[in-house]
């Protein structure tokens, strides 16, 4: 089962808009170098809507290749909106050694409760003996699940079900899911901003982008070491860039790929159109950020 911090991998493109494999595989491997406990692919913060079969293909390959060499534990996400797609990508996800599947229910054309819930438990049945992390992200997406519906499923897979709850807020959602005799862990998204409320209510982990992963890596241990004051001490700190940059989903995109420009993570901080541009005073908010972070982000390998 995913633990700790499990961050979503960016991908990063060329200033004409082609996949820099190199450039991701550096990003991972810096990524998986910090304490992280797992790292998923692809997600919203992948713009997986952007990349086509074969470049998705490649970089999950790729991303498996180095999760191998680093011991890192790597979730494939599956988003595909049709039951039969999903179910051949979580397989072949498997059969290429994922360590668990990330389901993010279809949404498009507002399918049916009775459709999700066909097309999510089709996912768990192709891959059982499988933990799968299903998304709940009703702010991105809409969502035809609740609690229950999801701790019904969860009793159905016995090799783990675990939930990314992104709703706002989360914690009544992680609060609905412990209920009852067989408690459904959950990791929380939307970039940690309500961390430490989740981790008050029993979080077993977060999943933010990969930028900066080093200030939630350490958020993370500062909470398991005792440490609560100065986890959110240390939160307090970073609340007012997330809060921003998660009033879209394409802004914290641009953002977190412009820190990792300016750390020297990657070549470009290109994002695919349609995408959301930083303007001038946002563009300052990442300095002031990596000037303020400075102490915990780790300067990227020669």
């Amino acid at each position: 089962m995913i633990s700790g911090v499990c961050p979503v991998l960016e991908v990063p493109f060329t200033a004409a808009g082609e996949v820099d494999g190199d450039g991701f595989v550096r990003v991972a491997e810096h990524v998986m170098g910090a304490g992280v406990g797992g790292v998923m692919f692809p997600g919203f913060a992948s713009e997986f809507p952007k990349l086509d079969d074969a470049e998705r293909s490649r970089l999950t390959t790729l991303l498996l290749r180095a999760g191998h060499a680093h011991g890192v534990p790597v979730v494939v996400s599956v988003p595909d909106h049709a039951a039969v797609v999903a179910i051949r990508r979580a397989r072949e996800a498997v059969d290429a050694g994922a360590a668990a599947i990330n389901i993010l229910p279809p949404h498009l054309f507002a399918p049916s409760p009775a459709q999700v819930r066909h097309h999510v438990e089709a996912v768990l049945d192709a891959v059982a003996g499988t933990p799968v992390v299903l998304q709940y992200a009703p702010a991105q997406t809409g969502t035809a699940l609740d609690a229950a519906t999801i701790r019904g499923l969860a009793e159905g897979h016995d090799a783990g079900l675990q939930v990314k709850v992104e709703a706002v807020p989360p914690g009544p959602v992680m609060s609905a899911l412990a209920a009852g005799p067989r408690p459904v862990g959950c990791l929380v998204g939307y970039a940690g901003v309500q961390l430490p409320d989740a981790l008050r209510r029993g979080a077993v982990g977060v999943q933010p982008g990969c930028s900066f992963v080093e200030v939630y890596v350490e958020i993370w241990r500062l909470w398991h070491a005792g440490h609560a004051v100065d986890a959110e001490a240390l939160h307090r700190r970073l609340l007012p860039y997330i809060a921003y940059w998660m009033q879209h989903v394409e802004l914290i995109v641009q953002a977190e790929k412009t820190i990792s420009y300016r750390r020297g993570l990657i070549a470009d901080d290109h994002c695919r159109v349609p995408g959301r541009p930083l303007d001038g005073p946002e563009s300052a908010d990442v300095d002031r950020f990596l000037e303020e972070f400075s102490d915990l982000l780790v300067p990227p390998r020669a």
